[in-house]
């Protein structure tokens, strides 16, 4: 697909999105609260409290230039089991070739969050912002009352690889903002905060009552993660290596998202590198 109608079915993606918002605030208040639970739950592990999405579960899209694997429901990949984990909307893991990428398109209420894992990003928007994002950075944007943005492979030898994540905002219609920084501190056998609600905490902050970590751990290490807001819910994405997150197995690029639980165990079977993502499961 060509890059110009992949960013159009996205877009139509993203206006679905937007349809269902508004259906959703002529609803219900207890429909409202819905949001969290479009999800199946998890039969491997004796809990109501979890969903497992494996791997090879994941949608795929392969555009030439793209490589993609879609978490939740993203452009061409729609699965009613997988629109959302809280207020958590996409994760998709990308893969960029040399040179190409994606050229300017909107954006609207949505705090988008990108974790380059190898390579260079190149960013540009209409605020006037260009940079290059690099492993052990992180880029956010708010994207509020609109913003108009392109990502690039900076690169015209090497792939860049790269997980992008947006979240529902708790406020409509904010300043655009974007950021970007180093991440210091370090992660190894312990939690490395990268973003959270409040501008004066460690990472980037977003318009969201969620916070990330990253983490990477030797084998045979545990760590406990306790929630920092109550009601919220923990979704963990392994970007390489082995797990056990409460004694399910979770392997590289699986994911297992906990609610109704305010803390969790992890015991690293091999080497591992595990992002975690606190999030409202309601709106």
């Amino acid at each position: 697909m060509k890059r110009k109608d992949f960013i159009k079915n996205s877009l139509l993606g993203i206006a679905g999105i937007s349809l269902v918002s508004k259906a959703k605030a002529n609803a219900p208040k207890a429909a409202e609260q819905n949001i969290g639970y479009n999800h199946l739950p998890n039969n491997e592990i004796k809990t109501t409290n979890s969903v497992l999405h494996k791997a090879e579960t994941r949608g795929m899209a392969d555009h030439g230039w793209l490589k993609a694997r879609h978490s939740f429901s993203f452009a061409n990949y729609k699965n009613p089991e997988r629109m959302n984990f809280g207020v958590l909307r996409v994760l998709n893991d990308d893969i960029i070739s040399p040179g190409k990428g994606f050229g300017m398109h909107p954006h609207k209420d949505m705090e988008i969050i990108t974790i380059p894992l190898s390579g260079d990003l190149e960013h540009q928007d209409n605020m006037g912002n260009k940079a290059v994002i690099h492993e052990g950075e992180v880029q956010v944007m708010s994207a509020g009352t609109g913003i108009y943005h392109s990502e690039y492979n900076a690169r015209k030898d090497k792939e860049v690889k790269l997980l992008q994540i947006w979240l529902f905002p708790k406020k409509r219609s904010v300043v655009p903002r974007y950021d970007q920084i180093v991440l210091s501190g370090n992660n190894k056998n312990q939690w490395q905060q990268i973003l959270s609600p409040s501008p004066d905490d460690a990472g980037v902050w977003i318009h969201q009552d969620a916070w990330f970590h990253l983490s990477n751990l030797e084998q045979g290490k545990q760590l406990d993660y306790n929630l920092k807001r109550p009601g919220n819910g923990m979704y963990f994405f392994v970007i390489s290596g082995t797990l056990k997150i409460n004694g399910q197995e979770v392997k590289d690029r699986d994911a297992l998202g906990l609610w109704n639980t305010e803390k969790a165990k992890i015991e690293s079977t091999s080497n591992a590198r595990i992002l975690l993502m606190e999030v409202p499961m309601l709106s």
